[in-house]
């Protein structure tokens, strides 16, 4: 098969990160597969895709131009499939494929959006949809919070869970990571940008030992500057590291203690996955997205209670055995979204829809 994948950008964060595993995953499989981008941006996720073979086309126009829209549709008749990946190349895929041959495939991958408080964009939103092929959710409450959104839809829409290379995590070294062994590190990879919720763990670490924990904050946003005035103002300076953009995320994650998310929303994290394959205990906040995933494994805490965190905290490195009982059962939800299931579910689902 010919595969375009269209997305945002290829700067860190999950729905990127599940563009490149995917792409790879299926060029691994002898099919072609290229990605358009709106952000020409060299990143990791870039760097990977061309040295393993893949293109990655820049249109040369911003996120929301609609100079966009006649540069994808002169593509779309090259390839068996197209799938998009968030708002802007949603839009503009569907509405480049319009009356064209090619089957166009989207993924829903966060449980919801900006558009959906909006009335005028939640019906251009809806009209939109019902011009693709098929709809895949990450999860079965996106599934179910989409259903609801699109009210009565006949498109086919089915849920494949975001995969993770368990064991490239599993089996990371972290001996080329410095860090004081005296300390209890907390790490969150994120990006920072307004759905996220770094500030609770901030506030969290206020509460406990600072001479007894750190906080690694690993990613780089808009709310950059935001998060680095907290820490000022909490005076933790000397207890928060800022990692910035990585590309051995695995390390930092198996030279920590403790893996956190805290957010106020989720799609299906890849982080936290990522988190629970290192075999180390996740934390997270008991939001939609995260709850799902965590409930059973991790522990959760109630959104934005710095304190419910600080004990939560507190309690896992006090006690070993709890900690290792935790760790232990995240790794094995991990395994459940191993990613090699999802690479078998999308391309299941590409021929599927070419027959």
């Amino acid at each position: 098969m010919k595969i375009l994948q269209v997305i945002t950008s290829l700067l860190p964060g999950g729905a990127e990160k599940i563009v490149t595993d995917l792409s790879l995953g299926l060029k691994d499989r002898s099919h072609e597969v290229d990605i358009v981008v709106f952000d020409g941006s060299d990143t990791p996720f870039k760097q990977r895709l061309k040295k393993n073979g893949c293109r990655v086309f820049y249109l040369g126009h911003s996120f929301f131009s609609p100079l966009n829209i006649p540069a994808l549709r002169r593509m779309i008749a090259d390839y068996d499939i197209v799938h998009s990946h968030n708002s802007s190349p949603q839009l503009f895929t569907a509405i480049a494929a319009y009356r064209k041959n090619t089957p166009i495939v989207t993924t829903e991958h966060n449980t919801t959006n900006r558009k959906r408080q909006h009335k005028l964009l939640a019906f251009v939103d809806r009209c939109m949809y019902k011009h693709y092929t098929h709809i895949v959710c990450i999860s079965p409450l996106t599934h179910t919070l989409l259903l609801q959104h699109l009210g009565s839809c006949s498109i086919p829409c089915s849920v494949i869970p975001n995969g993770v290379d368990v064991a490239s995590f599993h089996e990371a070294s972290s001996k080329n990571i410095s860090r004081d062994p005296n300390k209890t590190i907390i790490t969150e990879v994120a990006g920072f940008r307004p759905q996220k919720d770094q500030d609770t763990l901030l506030r969290a670490l206020a509460l406990l030992p600072t001479n007894q924990f750190e906080v690694w904050l690993v990613g780089d946003g808009e709310r950059r500057a935001k998060l680095e005035e907290l820490v000022h103002e909490l005076h933790i300076e000397k207890a928060v590291k800022f990692w910035g953009l990585r590309d051995d995320i695995p390390q930092l994650l198996k030279a920590s203690d403790i893996i956190c998310m805290s957010s106020h929303y989720e799609g299906l994290s890849l982080s936290s996955i990522e988190g629970m394959s290192v075999g180390r205990p996740f934390v997270a906040s008991d939001v939609n997205g995260l709850h799902e995933i965590t409930e059973g494994a991790g522990l959760l805490f109630p959104h934005q209670d710095a304190q419910a965190l600080a004990t939560l905290l507190s309690q896992l490195a006090n006690d070993p055995t709890f900690a290792n009982d935790i760790a232990q059962r995240c790794y094995q939800r991990a395994l459940q979204f191993d990613l090699q299931k999802m690479v078998d579910a999308y391309e299941a689902l590409y021929r599927n829809i070419l027959q």
